[in-house]
């Protein structure tokens, strides 16, 4: 049988390789790269060569193509989990999945940090919900954000990269969604007063109630949108 399929096209032996060059240079996200003619002549490839490498690795979030300014190092390199920049919309069955697994992860999350936040974290979740108060009556988009990045930030506060990065990730992916789960949900008070609650017991440093107030949260919007999706259309 064949072996060719596992064989390291002259794309992966370039990424590998961009890679290599930006580890062992020390570069951090947002170092200015070499130009692709410097690199098509360090790596001895066609422009158009470098260029499918490059592009697998901007798509991974690996390094910046800006135009008429250069290649740089992107704030994704390290990252160990990335979402499908192809996911496309969800319908409603995978939307009340989205929030199974939210439910699954988020909640135990939301106790480590409370065990874990510093001060700093503390202050960014507390500042996030401040800007969401600010919106309450306003911009759906400035609205979404906040309470997203919100989610974001109780995620990292909990000290574990990779479960930071796969909240992260399914909130990206699924952007969209996150925006239908807040117009279907529709009660912004009340969504608002229980991030406030989850907040207080991080504050508290209250993991058992941490954990169950985010849970209960979650829970509280899939009940509500399980019972919107089977309302008949109007």
């Amino acid at each position: 049988m064949s072996t060719d399929v596992t064989r390291p096209s002259l794309s992966d032996a370039l990424t590998e390789r961009m890679l290599d060059l930006i580890r062992e240079g020390g570069h951090k996200p947002g170092d200015r790269l070499p130009s692709t003619r410097e690199l098509s002549q360090r790596f001895a490839v066609t422009t158009p060569t470098l260029r499918e490498a490059l592009r697998r690795l901007e798509a991974t979030g690996a390094i910046e193509m800006r135009h008429g300014s250069g290649l740089y190092v992107g704030a994704a390199i390290e990252r160990i989990v990335l979402p499908n920049p192809n996911m496309r919309a969800m319908p409603g069955a995978q939307l009340l999945e989205l929030l199974d697994a939210r439910i699954l992860i988020e909640p135990p999350l939301a106790a480590l940090a409370a065990q874990r936040a510093a001060d700093e974290d503390r202050a960014t979740l507390r500042a996030l919900l401040e800007e969401a108060a600010n919106h309450l009556r306003g911009d759906d988009a400035v609205l979404h954000d906040a309470n997203m990045t919100f989610h974001r930030a109780a995620a990292k506060a909990a000290g574990n990269q990779v479960l930071d990065e796969v909240v992260d990730s399914l909130l990206t992916a699924h952007a969209s969604e996150q925006r239908e789960i807040l117009r279907i949900f529709d009660d912004r008070r009340r969504d608002h007063d229980e991030h406030l609650a989850i907040l207080q017991a991080i504050e508290a440093r209250d993991a058992s109630a941490a954990e169950e107030l985010m849970r209960a949260h979650l829970v509280d919007v899939k009940t509500v949108i399980e019972q919107r999706l089977q309302e008949p259309p109007k």
